[in-house]
């Protein structure tokens, strides 16, 4: 799906830019200083900007590759549900991006989800060597 990104809200519209740049540089002016990332592996929320940034730096560079692609896309107010398809290591996976945005144009909720079982194991994996190479773990 190609995005128009002309009609699109500015929060998302900045969401795509980052994904189809692969430029992950405007991720934290985009986050809200509280917001909130929900993990398809991870148990609670991740609480605040910092955080989030470093979840989604993780997962951005996990999942963008190029294959990704985004087939679905439903914006209802400040809401937004991405649905996305990707190929890693043989296993194409299969997800939604569930964004919300305060009314200052910044991301405050966001929260993946994927299929199938093997393709949360390996982003599972994936997402915990990425983070422990981060954070020096």
């Amino acid at each position: 799906m190609d995005a128009d990104t002309n009609n699109m809200p500015t929060p998302l519209r900045r969401w795509h830019e980052i994904v189809r740049d692969r430029d992950l540089s405007g991720l934290h002016g985009l986050l809200a200083e509280d917001a909130r990332f929900h993990s398809p592996i991870v148990h609670r929320p991740q609480v605040g900007r910092v955080v989030t940034a470093m979840y989604l730096s993780a997962a951005c560079q996990v999942l963008l590759n190029d294959s990704f692609r985004y087939v679905r896309e439903v914006v209802s107010g400040r809401n937004a549900v991405l649905e996305f398809l990707v190929e890693i290591d043989g296993i194409e996976i299969n997800g939604v991006d569930m964004i919300r945005w305060n009314e200052s144009g910044r991301i405050d909720d966001f929260k993946v989800m994927i299929r199938p079982l093997k393709a949360i194991e390996l982003i599972h994996r994936k997402m915990r060597e990425m983070l422990a190479a981060s954070t020096g773990a």
